[in-house]
This record gives structure tokens, sequence and C-alpha cells, in this order.
């Protein structure tokens, strides 16, 4: 999913925990940890794509002399900041049943 199309908050939101664990039996835990890596998923891709959009601006020369701050870093940093928060995003995601997961020790028990 492109999280910069996600209709999750830009705030934090106090959130039913019994609602929030309708898929995982009622284990919190478990679905803290599928938030926490679908979170860690979707910052490292931030993180990259940010990276990739700076590097476009960056001027290899180190001339102190000619030290000015970019308009277009400033405002492609300034973008990413006001996104919603990675954690917030994979909420929002796990809310609407858009994130696929599996427990192996369960499905290890059924068999």
């Amino acid at each position: 999913m492109d999280y910069r199309k996600t209709n999750a908050p830009t705030t934090t939101v106090t959130r039913d925990m019994i609602k929030l664990c309708h898929g995982n039996e009622d284990n919190v835990y478990e679905t803290v940890m599928v938030i926490a890596k679908r979170s860690n998923q979707i910052a490292s891709e931030m993180k990259q794509d940010l990276e990739k959009k700076l590097q476009e601006f960056a001027s290899f020369n180190d001339n102190l002399e000619e030290v000015f701050e970019n308009r277009e870093q400033i405002e492609i940093s300034r973008y990413y900041e006001k996104l919603p928060k990675p954690t917030l995003i994979a909420t929002q995601e796990y809310t609407e049943d858009k994130v696929y997961h599996k427990n192996p020790a369960r499905e290890k028990n059924n068999f």
C-alpha cells in the first residue's frame, strides 16, 4: 500500500483493544507485534524514498563558502514531516484488514 495515499490520522487516536484484536483470538501481544512489524516496513520504505529524493539535490563539493539551504530539500522534508507516523499508518491498515499475517506456531499446532 502506498503510504502517501493513506487516510490514517496524523495525530494519536485512542483505540479499543478488544475491537483491535478481533482477528488474533483476542491476543493483544500478537496484534501489537503485527502492527509493529508492518510499521517497521513502512518506516524503512519512507526512509528509502526520502533519501532517494534528497540525494538528487546533494552537492558533492564541500566548500564552506557555498553552503546554502536548498528550497526543494526543505519542501520535501516538510512534506515527509507532515505525513502520518508509520505506526498510525500500520494501525489503520490493520483495522481495514489490509495487512496479511500468519502465526506459524498456531498453524503448526493445527496439523
